[in-house]
C-alpha cells in the first residue's frame, strides 16, 4: 500500500513501488489532466510537481515521492502562480491542440516559483524539454510573461 497526498488530498493505493507516477495518478486515482507523451522524461507532457519541483512523472517511481506532496494540473490553482498562469495561458489562448498543455503549465509553475521575475533565457531553460508539437512557443513565452507580470519585452508591465 503506498500513500500519496495528491492535491492536498490523502489517497492510499495498492500498487507496486516501481510503478511510474503518471500511471498512479491516472490509472489508479483517476486524475487524467497529466499526460503520457514519450514514456522516456523527453517531452514534458507528464509534468507534475513533486515536493514542489516539477518532474517527469513516467519516469519517477512511486516509491521515490514518499511523504512529498503531489500537485497535478487539478491541483494547479493552489500552488502560487497557479492561478496566474491559468488566466494567462487562456488570455492569450496559448492552447492549440492543448495535449501538452498541461505539463507546459506545471513547468511554468515552477519556473515562477523559483524565479518570479524570469528573463527570457530563464524561462528558455526552464521550458527547455517541453516539447509541443503545434509549436505554439511564443504563445508559451508570452503567457509566462504576462502570469509574471511582465511586459512582451519581459520588462515589469
Amino acid at each position: 500500500m503506498v500513500k500519496l497526498l495528491v492535491n492536498g488530498t490523502l489517497r492510499e493505493v495498492d500498487v507496486p513501488g516501481e510503478m511510474p507516477l503518471l500511471w498512479v495518478l491516472r490509472d489508479e486515482i483517476g486524475l487524467k489532466g497529466t499526460k503520457f507523451g514519450c514514456g522516456i522524461a523527453q517531452c514534458g507532457a507528464c509534468t507534475v510537481h513533486v515536493g514542489g519541483q516539477p518532474v517527469r512523472s513516467c519516469s519517477t517511481p512511486v516509491s521515490s515521492v514518499g511523504d512529498k506532496p503531489v500537485v497535478t494540473i487539478e491541483g494547479l490553482s493552489a500552488l502560487e502562480p497557479g492561478s496566474a498562469i491559468q488566466e494567462a495561458w487562456a488570455k492569450l489562448d496559448v492552447a492549440q491542440c492543448g495535449y501538452c498543455q498541461a505539463g507546459q503549465m506545471m513547468s511554468a509553475a515552477g519556473l515562477l516559483a523559483a524565479t518570479p521575475k524570469p528573463s527570457d533565457a530563464e524561462i528558455l531553460a526552464a521550458m527547455d524539454g517541453n516539447l509541443c508539437r503545434c509549436a505554439t512557443y511564443p504563445r508559451i513565452r508570452a503567457a509566462i510573461r504576462l502570469a509574471a507580470g511582465l511586459d512582451s519585452d519581459g520588462r515589469e508591465g
